[in-house]
């Protein structure tokens, strides 16, 4: 079984680090971002279209990957549960799921996306359609 992740990108973005960043896209804070893409997988973008509604995979490089349990949105006065309830970065896997729109499209690979909380340079490892009906 060929379990090697790849990295597909890295995002673009005016925030800096974790403080700063926003739980979710849709919380104040989030911005518009690149996402710059390793040109090698440019083809992989045809037919997308900006006003496109799509799912942004990241791997949360910043993350803890050792806690199985986590206070929820990080507040120390809420008791502790276990990270599958969460959708804390600190996780085995730190897969990042980001809903965004794009905004337009760079050549020869770059997508320029909003609105989303992701850390700059974070790795993204994939990009998927939001499927129709569920925004």
């Amino acid at each position: 079984m060929d379990m090697q992740l790849v990295v597909i990108g890295h995002v673009r973005s005016s925030i800096k680090d974790r403080e700063s960043a926003p739980k979710m896209e849709s919380e104040k804070g989030a911005v518009r971002a690149r996402i710059e893409l390793d040109p090698a997988y440019a083809q992989g973008l045809d037919s997308m279209e900006p006003g496109a509604q799509l799912e942004l995979f990241t791997w949360f490089h910043l993350s803890d990957r050792t806690p199985l349990m986590v206070h929820p949105r990080g507040a120390v006065d809420k008791p502790m549960r276990g990270v599958f309830t969460t959708r804390s970065p600190n996780r085995p896997n730190p897969i990042g799921l980001h809903r965004v729109t794009l905004v337009a499209i760079e050549s020869p690979a770059t997508l320029i996306v909003e609105p989303l909380e992701a850390i700059d340079n974070t790795p993204v490892i994939d990009i998927k359609p939001v499927p129709r009906g569920t925004r």
